[in-house]
């Protein structure tokens, strides 16, 4: 095997991010340096890294201004039909190092930064993370935007820019305490303020009745600023567009209101407005039913309402006057994708403006409307769905409920005629739902207002169908359709796991990084020994490098041979993060009763965020962590188990964790998981799935061969049939002697020895009331990770499984997912058109909207 390369023989080598050419190198060198000096107004005497991190962003930042402006011109030129992509969470990570690689520069600048005499991996580590998502919904947003541009779509993002994003988790004596994200606390280099499309959004008031029709009359006033973050596809020179937005108080904001005397104070209120974007709402898969959280969805969707409408209209970018006066061609040119139900607003938005503000009558406006909205179901835990009551819309959205009346009356006579006296059915698919108080059903209302609506695996779009809107689909099945979820290769395999990208290149070259499905190819080198060779190593070398960063980051040592077990997501029961820790229960007092047999060491690592007002999935922190306390001080067990909770888990951690996994835990009640990407990343990797089969891990495994996963448990049918006949805990505990043991040392404070009752919580839930039947599965499970440990023995094994999964995990990139959104649900094509961005061709004149 030939020996190791040097760092910089690495810098020099030719790999997948990009040629380093001397022209490029220098430039880099002179346009830092002159960043450096004028924008950031420091030397090389007093600039911090951090000065250098903004230094080297807004460098690369330039090469994306020339492309971003070439692209918005050419969509005005050729004036294609638009996609809006409408959702509360964009859950983006860091962006200098993603630039880079689209841009074809990485190598590039690690070359200019390496002849600065700094390090380019120190640089990128300094960005903050932007956290403007809670996990798996937010973060999908993130690699359709990648794979829009990719595909050189039209495509616009639209959210608010939360000034603190998910909370940062600190982990202090095992418990989650939460602290501010202040992401913005340094500036974003990224972004663009854009107040000459500051707009407003009218709240509260009431209608009036005119000769006109209705009009929302005495409203409050908020106004949102946009900011706009370059989006750039793959070495396409396209860049697309995220515009968030910034809740703003209006300069009058409640002056008119106070006297003199009470002026300071009028200014002090301003921040009731602006509070609006202030924070992200950390509560996912629990709807909470906050005033606030309201304000935000309508916030959002009447901006971006505003925006779109304005662009339809204008001749050029920029220029107020109407031309376009017709609405006709609204579906033909505006495409509006619904991420969950949080932007469901967008609906009845759509509907006052063209019925209010441009006149139409309604039919006209209802057709239009549904033909440009579509919506994507994310969940089907009956928790997570959001129902607004009624008097929160009096108050706050008055119009927004007599149009929401309005489409129910005409949904349910609909239903009604083709159901005669069907009482039931009406009560079960109507929007408002009764009770003390009446709630308004927002996934209702996204059915019924568009004209089409997607689950996200497979299985989930066929719960979807059959139970959660069964109804509906009865009367209109056609509107019903899967888009598997995907992953962007681009951050998930160049980005995170260049070595692996680079081995796979040399062997098929580089069309994978924009066609996933040539991973297929890889199995022609399933018993090519060199390959075998080196997918292992590098697999070795991500341990290793992770090893050192929990060493330096946690304090604790790890054995890089041991199998890295690792689960990854938010903390929740569905998750069943329990069974988890239940195993490593198991191995713990399998250790102790027998400490001189032969045992295949495992770190197992838990990294996820619980939402702070869930006591649950708090108190599974508590005992994750609490048991690692009790294993890793252990010295019968020394280094064949450790126990490590990786706090703050982010973007960026995963980046870090995914690549260096050799087991990926997807162990959520089969029926519960809407997809999961955590998992698809993991596959590409180089990581074998241990899991049940629920959401994309279905797919996963028809894909790749059931065999060559790690699957267990119950089915679906297996968990409705359990449903009908009850799931007793109690049996499973007294028949199993070793869940048995584990159930009572939780119980009598063997892992909390000063707090004895401390657990009483989660015993409670596992015995008595636990949705999730944890120890339905528990020895199919164990059973399994047995399996693992036995596989793990024979390492050249292991690897064959290991490119077996990579190369069945083509299905799995987001650019295929969105190739199917763009021609099954928006009706445009996918385009290889690639701009040509010399300074010629870009016209300084045109205005970029």
């Amino acid at each position: 095997m030939s020996k190791p390369l040097t760092d910089h023989e690495k810098r020099k080598q030719i790999s997948v991010r990009g040629i380093a050419g001397l022209g490029d190198v220098a430039e880099i060198k002179k346009s830092f340096n002159r960043h450096l000096h004028f924008t950031l107004v420091k030397d090389r005497n007093v600039a911090t890294p951090r000065d250098y991190y903004f230094a080297l962003a807004h460098t690369v930042r330039d090469h994306l201004v020339g492309r971003w402006i070439r692209t918005q011109q050419y969509y005005y030129e050729k004036d294609p039909k638009r996609i809006h992509y409408l959702s509360l969470e964009f859950y983006m990570g860091r962006t200098l190092q993603n630039t880079m690689i689209n841009l074809g520069l990485q190598n590039a600048c690690d070359e200019a930064i390496y002849q600065l005499g700094l390090d380019l991996e120190e640089l990128e580590d300094i960005e903050e993370d932007a956290g403007l998502g809670n996990g798996g919904l937010g973060r999908l947003a993130a690699c359709f935007l990648d794979s829009m541009a990719s595909l050189g779509l039209a495509a616009y993002g639209y959210g608010i820019r939360y000034e603190f994003g998910i909370f940062n988790q600190k982990i202090t004596n095992g418990w989650q305490v939460e602290e501010a994200d202040d992401w913005l606390r340094y500036g974003n280099p990224w972004e663009k303020a854009r107040p000459e499309y500051m707009l407003p959004v009218h709240f509260y008031g009431r209608v009036e009745h005119t000769n006109e029709g209705p009009k929302w009359v005495d409203t409050q006033v908020v106004l949102a600023m946009p900011y706009d973050t370059p989006v750039p596809g793959y070495k396409n020179n396209t860049v697309n567009t995220m515009r968030l937005w910034s809740a703003k108080a209006p300069n009058d904001f409640n002056l008119q209101e106070f006297n003199v005397g009470d002026y300071i104070q009028a200014v002090l209120d301003r921040n009731l407005a602006e509070n609006i974007s202030r924070v992200l709402y950390p509560n996912d898969n629990f709807f909470e039913g906050k005033e606030l959280r309201l304000k935000q969805e309508y916030f959002v969707v009447a901006a971006t309402l505003q925006d779109i409408m304005r662009r339809f209209k204008s001749s050029k970018f920029g220029c107020r006057d109407p031309v376009r006066t017709s609405f006709e061609a609204f579906p033909e040119k505006v495409a509006i994708q619904l991420n969950d139900t949080h932007p469901a607003l967008a609906i009845p938005e759509l509907m006052r403006n063209l019925l209010d503000i441009e006149q139409l009558d309604w039919e006209k406006a209802w057709e239009i409307t549904t033909k440009t909205c579509a919506y994507t179901n994310h969940t089907v835990l009956p928790e997570a769905l959001e129902r607004w009551p009624i008097y929160m819309f009096e108050k706050l959205l008055p119009r927004h409920l007599q149009i929401i009346y309005e489409i129910n009356q005409r949904h349910l006579d609909r239903v009604a005629a083709l159901y005669p006296g069907d009482s039931d059915r009406l009560r079960r698919m109507s929007l408002i739902e009764e009770g003390n108080p009446k709630r308004i059903n927002m996934a209702h209302l996204c059915v019924v207002g568009s004209h089409a609506v997607n689950g996200v695996a497979r299985i989930h779009s066929d719960i979807v169908k059959t139970t959660v809107f069964k109804d509906f689909c009865d009367i209109e099945p056609e509107k019903f359709q899967n888009k598997t979820n995907g992953i962007t290769p681009r951050r998930w395999l160049v980005l995170c796991n260049p070595g692996l990208a680079d081995i796979i290149a040399e062997k098929i070259g580089e069309e994978f990084l924009t066609d996933l499905f040539q991973l297929r190819k890889l199995l022609d080198f399933v018993n090519d020994e060199m390959f075998i060779r080196d997918v292992a190593k590098v697999k070795q070398e991500n341990k290793l490098k992770f090893a050192a960063y929990l060493e330096s980051e946690y304090k604790v040592k790890i054995n890089p041979e041991s199998i890295f077990d690792i689960q990854v997501k938010r903390i929740h029961e569905y998750k069943r993060q329990l069974l988890n820790c239940l195993h490593v229960i198991t191995l713990y007092n399998r250790i102790k009763k027998e400490p001189n047999k032969k045992f295949v060491p495992r770190t197992v690592m838990i990294g996820g965020k619980a939402a702070p007002g869930y006591h649950m999935a708090k108190m599974i922190i508590k005992l994750f962590t609490s048991v690692g306390e009790v294993v890793n001080h252990d010295p019968v067990v020394g280094d064949r188990l450790k126990v490590i909770f990786l706090e703050n888990y982010r973007v960026s951690l995963a980046e870090k964790v995914i690549p260096a996994a050799d087991l990926s835990e997807q162990i959520s009640t089969a029926g519960t998981e809407a997809s999961g990407t955590g998992n698809m990343k993991f596959m590409l990797n180089g990581a074998l799935t241990i899991g049940t089969m629920d959401g994309a891990n279905v797919e996963m495994a028809e894909e790749a061969g059931e065999e060559h996963l790690f699957i267990f448990g119950m089915r679906v049918e297996d968990v409705e049939a359990m449903d009908k006949a009850g799931y007793n805990a109690s049996e499973y505990y007294e028949r199993l002697p070793e869940l048995k043991q584990v159930i009572d040392q939780i119980s009598a404070g063997f892992f909390s020895p000063k707090e004895p009752e401390l657990f009483k919580d989660i015993v409670n839930m596992l015995m008595n009331h636990d949705r999730f039947k944890v120890f339905a599965d528990y020895e199919a499970y164990i059973s399994c990770q047995e399996k693992v440990n036995e596989l793990y023995r024979n390492p050249k094994e292991w690897t064959r499984k290991v490119i077996r999964n990579i190369a069945a995990s083509g299905k799995f990139s987001s650019d295929r997912t969105i190739a199917e959104y763009a021609r099954e649900i928006w009706g445009v094509e996918p385009s290889d058109h690639k701009h040509n961005i010399s300074h010629k061709n870009i016209s300084f004149n045109a205005k970029a909207a």
